[in-house]
């Protein structure tokens, strides 16, 4: 399974000759290194070593492939390089503007500077850092690990899920699913190796649970499965977990017999004879002791080899003879099973009365049909339909069987009527436009090798798409490298696709992976709010510094302000705004394209909007404190130094969405904020209030009435953007989310 994704061992046959295009999983004359030997025992001639094997060539492309920067590393610094010139740009223009109106040089700069440095967000790499921290933290507890921290975000950009089938969407364990005994089709519930479930038969259109203790037809089946192998199941570390030593195929025949409760009250008797399974007669038989003197024969193989050396079938607690009839609808559920991409069995015995002298498989008596599959995981098909809605698109990436593949696509929702499925020869025998253009119509890839998995991973990352790769075998690794988002399974992966992966599954589960997506476009979408409050703050610093200038008046703001204000602002309310939970409708939107910046002209049209507010208000404020001589300028920098502030860290309470006010998120959603503003604000306090602070911030002590004023005005700038996200949603409802 770790090389060729196969969930079942692969008979090998040193005899065969197959030609050079043959599939991985498909060549049976060849034992490869790192796989494991199920049974069976054999010599075999080395035709290569090292870095010539499979798994060296899966090593060569490991080597060769570079990580890329993620999308959210590209954007922040597109966003870095256009930031930078549009300040120097301003700070330049008011340096001019405070020479032209008669300021020293020194003063000119001072201000400028202290400008330049209040308007770039340097706080940002490391609010972002933070926020990817913790949402690295908030994903340990959904059995995500990131190894890799930017790759925290990429999860939320994720618009292809390319996952491998065993392990991952499957249980990558055994498990009969269906029972066919005396023409009464039975379904077996219970996951995997389980040794607990229930038979059901379907009445009309809905299914039945009916009690087998006492059907003698049935108990028949269940000692054919009980006895006629060589597998063990014992229990597991952990209470609940089952484990199988030996073939899982006949692994899962024993857990059936566990269900069937013939295993738990009895001991297996003594094997008096047994004739192994060969690839001739493909079918296993075992003669038994039955008590005193007694004896009976148990026989399960092919099917079409079985159904040949019967004659008489077990049928409502008696044994009848096989018409051609009964043997045409027997071969009809045969291949209806096979159909679904179930691996059939049919059992036999003999008993001639408990005196069965030797081993015959002539003759037998018909027991019934097992279809086993590697079931899917039940929570997937969640998973799936939430990726769906997300506007994500699950593909399916195998070594294993095309029919097996489809069909467990189909079941779990992964592949619709309209989607191809291809096999690794297919993906051979087209060129890599071929490939490009047809990716987006391909839902389940079958028969593949290591190459083929990273051929797909590139189509569709060549599309603009942001890729996620599931892997546990050593053949994953190479494409789970490649993909935005490498995902490897923690218990089952290999070290080699852990190594080479951004993020681990911690319980194999592809379900966990839509959880982890949900939490990378929660901190994406807290990036972008801190982000937008950080810079409609730093605008309306610009735009008061510039309106002033341009007015001829006297500098609003002085530097050593201008860099409390950044401080005190740009700091505790930024942090609190990455601790906001998701939004309600987070999983309901599209992808974001990985080329869209991190700030598009729609936003950046928000952030200038909320800046000229703010600093419209505090302009206005020192415009009246200013007085008509212009010779109040220490109280009306006062003013508006205070107004700039707690209007900001108001303003990071409607920071918290864009479309949903304050009070329709939920005051209590996220106390983190109310927290930041109530330490930031007493901290602005102090520097206002108290004597030893006045001198250093040229601050003047305000009465009572002039706080209330202050408070008043610096509350606008957070109700006018509240009322503008209620104007929005009447205009444009946008619904239950």
């Amino acid at each position: 399974a770790s090389l060729t994704g196969e969930s079942v061992p692969v008979e090998k046959d040193a005899a065969l000759e197959l030609s050079e295009a043959t599939p991985l999983a498909d060549r049976r004359n060849m034992a490869f290194m790192s796989t494991v030997l199920a049974n069976g025992q054999g010599r075999g001639i080395v035709v290569a070593t090292g870095m010539q094997t499979e798994i060296g060539r899966i090593a060569t492309m490991l080597q060769t492939y570079e990580r890329e920067p993620t999308p959210l590393q590209r954007q922040l610094a597109r966003l870095g390089r256009v930031l930078v010139v549009v300040c120097l740009v301003l700070v330049g223009v008011i340096f001019l503007l405070g020479m032209w109106h008669g300021n020293s040089l020194l003063e000119a700069m001072l201000s400028s500077v202290s400008l330049a440095v209040a308007a770039v967000p340097e706080g940002l790499p490391a609010v972002v850092t933070t926020s990817l921290a913790l949402g690295l933290q908030r994903m340990v507890k959904r059995n995500a690990l990131v190894r890799k921290l930017p790759s925290v975000e990429t999860l939320g950009c994720v618009s292809v899920i390319c996952s491998d089938k065993t392990g991952t969407l499957t249980r990558n364990e055994m498990m009969v699913r269906e029972l066919d005994v005396g023409g009464v089709r039975y379904r077996v519930s219970g996951s995997g190796y389980a040794p607990h479930g229930e038979f059901c038969t379907r009445e009309s259109d809905a299914e039945q649970a009916v009690d087998l203790s006492k059907n003698s037809d049935t108990a028949i089946a269940f000692r054919v499965a009980a006895y006629c192998h060589h597998a063990q199941v014992q229990p597991g570390e952990n209470e609940g977990d089952w484990i199988v030593i030996g073939d899982p195929t006949e692994g899962a025949l024993i857990v059936l017999a566990m269900k069937g409760g013939l295993m738990r009250h009895e001991h297996k008797p003594p094997v008096l004879q047994e004739l192994p399974f060969d690839s001739e007669r493909k079918a296993m038989s075992v003669l038994l002791g039955n008590g005193a003197d007694r004896r009976i024969q148990y026989t399960k193989g092919a099917p079409e080899g079985i159904l040949a050396k019967c004659v008489s079938e077990r049928r409502d607690n008696h044994v009848v003879a096989l018409t051609d009839a009964r043997r045409d609808q027997i071969v009809k559920a045969n291949n209806e099973m096979a159909s679904r991409a179930l691996r059939v069995l049919a059992f036999a015995y003999r008993d001639d009365d408990g005196t069965v002298p030797k081993i015959d498989e002539g003759s037998l008596t018909f027991a019934g049909l097992v279809g086993m599959i590697d079931p899917p995981r039940e929570e997937v098909k969640l998973a799936v339909v939430r990726c769906r809605e997300a506007g994500i698109r699950p593909v399916m990436i195998t070594g294993d069987h095309p029919a097996t593949a489809q069909a467990i696509a189909r079941e779990l929702g992964i592949a619709t009527a309209s989607d191809r499925a291809v096999t690794g020869q297919d993906l051979d025998a087209m060129s890599d436009d071929e490939l490009l253009a047809s990716v987006e119509h391909i839902a389940v890839y079958a028969r593949v090798a290591p190459e083929h998995k990273l051929r797909v991973v590139r189509a569709w990352k060549s599309r603009g798409e942001i890729v996620a790769m599931t892997g546990d075998g050593v053949n994953d690794a190479p494409a789970v490298k490649a993909a935005d988002i490498g995902i490897a399974m923690g218990i089952t992966g290999t070290d080699v696709t852990r190594e080479a992966s951004a993020m681990v599954l911690m319980d194999d589960n592809f379900a966990s992976i839509v959880s982890a997506v949900e939490e990378g476009r929660a901190i994406y979408d807290n990036i972008q709010k801190f982000l937008m409050f950080l810079l409609s703050c730093n605008a309306g610093e610009l735009m008061l510094m510039l309106m002033a200038s341009l007015l001829g008046w006297p500098t609003p703001l002085l530097p050593v302000q201008l860099l409390w204000m950044n401080l005190v602002t740009d700091g505790l309310p930024a942090l609190a705004l990455a601790m906001e939970p998701p939004e309600r409708d987070i999983m309901s939107r599209k992808p974001r394209a990985a080329r869209n910046s991190i700030l598009s002209w729609q936003l950046g049209w928000i952030v200038l909007f909320q800046g000229a507010v703010l600093a419209g208000v505090a302009l206005a404020a020192f415009a009246v404190s200013l007085g008509p001589n212009r010779d109040q300028v220490a109280e009306a920098r006062t003013m508006a130094f205070a107004i700039m502030v707690y209007g900001q860290l108001f303003l990071s309470l409607a920071a918290r969405s864009r479309t949903w006010t304050f009070w329709q998120l939920g005051p209590s959603t996220n106390l983190y904020v109310f927290g930041a503003v109530a330490i930031s604000s007493l901290l602005q306090f102090g520097v206002m209030e108290l004597p030893f602070a006045q001198p250093i911030f040229s601050t003047n002590s305000n009465s009572w009435q002039e706080w209330l004023v202050l408070i008043s005005l610096a509350v606008t700038p957070v109700t006018v953007v509240e009322l503008s996200k209620l104007g929005l949603q009447f205009l444009s409802p946008p619904g239950k989310k």
